[in-house]
């Protein structure tokens, strides 16, 4: 063997996977699931028996949450269903860009300015709002699939 060192860059997560299997049977109200290969939350769960010898099928209806369209999925009891990782961090709200885009500050002291500003009305102006009062806002921003979002705002000024 020579003596060089050879350095590999990765551009990839080391094989972390974007969702994780789970029986349908555990999956509740108000948990995430992968529906069409968007992450959704499930507002209704239901369970049914085809014929006298059927297997037992789970009936789920959830909405997407980043487009907030409904999505219907029902699989056989014996199957596992897909569910995203979900994690939600907090950062200070610096500015909002014209183009429609908040400017974070990460915890290493760099900026994150690749999260768009909120479509819903509540968020949107809670954030306007607040730059016009000369508040300190946090945004919580949810990562799930790839996807980033703003989820909620906080005012820490007071």
């Amino acid at each position: 063997m020579s003596g060089e060192e050879h350095q590999f860059e990765s551009k990839a997560d080391a094989g972390a996977s974007k969702s994780y299997r789970r029986q349908p049977s555990t999956i509740r109200i108000g948990d995430y699931i992968v529906i069409d290969n968007r992450a959704c939350e499930v507002f209704d769960v239901s369970t049914y028996k085809i014929r006298k010898h059927g297997t037992p099928k789970y009936r789920f209806v959830a909405v997407d949450i980043f487009n907030l369209k409904t999505h219907e999925y029902v699989v056989p009891s014996y199957y596992d269903c897909d569910v995203p990782h979900v994690n939600i961090t907090d950062y200070p709200l610096i500015d909002a860009t014209k183009d429609g885009f908040v400017i974070l500050l990460t915890e290493n002291g760099n900026t994150k300015n690749d999260v768009k500003l909120p479509t819903e009305c509540g968020l949107m102006t809670q954030i306007m709002d607040g730059f016009d009062m000369g508040k300190e806002l946090v945004a919580s921003v949810m990562s799930v699939m790839g996807e980033e979002h703003i989820c909620a705002i906080k005012d820490i000024s007071e």
